[in-house]
């Protein structure tokens, strides 16, 4: 019996992952979209022999594609997957209940993670944090603000629904290894020095400073992040190291203008 369900994949330059993360989900989802972000390597044809929905859009802003790729979609409920992520039997099996027989004042499910770095499992530390997974296009929408450039929020635009979280778990190869670790957070730091820019936040030196101990301790230390060796060690550095760069990156838009890409 059909789910009711269609998977949306956002992908770029993915031709490494992209195929066992549609050989998750093809045959069990009803559908498959797949939004591509003017890749330049072969995605779209690896993708192509999973889905006849290969989309083709440039990628203005997370939230935009997002919305765009549901907009698309034939079915209501969206599963989201990027091309790190796999379900496990536990959380497939759990999403079909949730379609068939879950609260319909439900709007959205959140489901936590396993997170890798390289073959290692980041059990603790923080990792695991839930996600959303699975939502209904027509009561959740993601945001579109301009200052909305890295880990958009998402809004259930109808009062009376409500989100949920899920017990199954979501495989998450996050890093490839170190270098990959540390690939993404100057990536993803140079993002999030944009965000607090551009929505006018004040960051200061002290709590950018303050942050990174934080963030440190938590994950290693309250979030016991020391069980997972010495690679939750190197987890939790580099995150830390993480809100220094973002903040140091911040400290060059504001005095240099570095970044901020100007709008065409």
């Amino acid at each position: 019996m059909p789910l009711g369900l269609s998977v949306v994949i956002i992908a770029k330059n993915e031709h490494s992952r992209i195929k066992d993360c549609l050989e998750n989900v093809h045959g069990w989802a009803d559908e498959i979209v797949v939004v591509d972000d003017e890749s330049t390597d072969d995605t779209r044809s690896i993708a192509s022999k999973y889905t006849d929905m290969v989309l083709t859009r440039h990628m203005e802003l997370e939230g935009k594609q997002r919305n765009f790729g549901h907009s698309k979609a034939k079915n209501d409920w969206i599963l989201l997957l990027d091309c790190d992520e796999r379900l496990t039997d536990e959380l497939k099996n759990e999403i079909a209940v949730a379609l068939k027989e879950g609260d319909p004042k439900i709007a959205a499910y959140w489901a936590p993670q396993i997170n890798y770095l390289g073959d290692v499992q980041l059990n603790h530390g923080g990792w695991s944090s839930p996600h959303i997974r699975l939502y209904n296009k027509n009561h959740v929408r993601w945001s579109e603000a301009d200052f909305d450039v890295i880990h958009p929020g998402i809004k259930i635009i109808d009062k009376e629904y409500r989100g949920a979280n899920m017990k199954a778990k979501t495989l998450h190869y996050s890093f490839r290894n170190v270098e990959d670790f540390i690939a993404k957070i100057n990536r993803y730091s140079t993002l999030e020095a944009t965000k607090w820019y551009l929505d006018g936040r004040k960051m200061s030196f002290g709590k950018a400073m303050w942050r990174a101990w934080d963030r440190f301790f938590r994950r290693f230390i309250s979030k016991k992040g020391y069980k997972d060796g010495y690679f939750g060690f190197v987890a939790a550095a580099l995150s830390s190291f993480h809100e220094f760069a973002a903040y140091s990156k911040y400290v060059e838009i504001k005095e240099k203008g570095y970044y901020i890409k100007p709008k065409v």
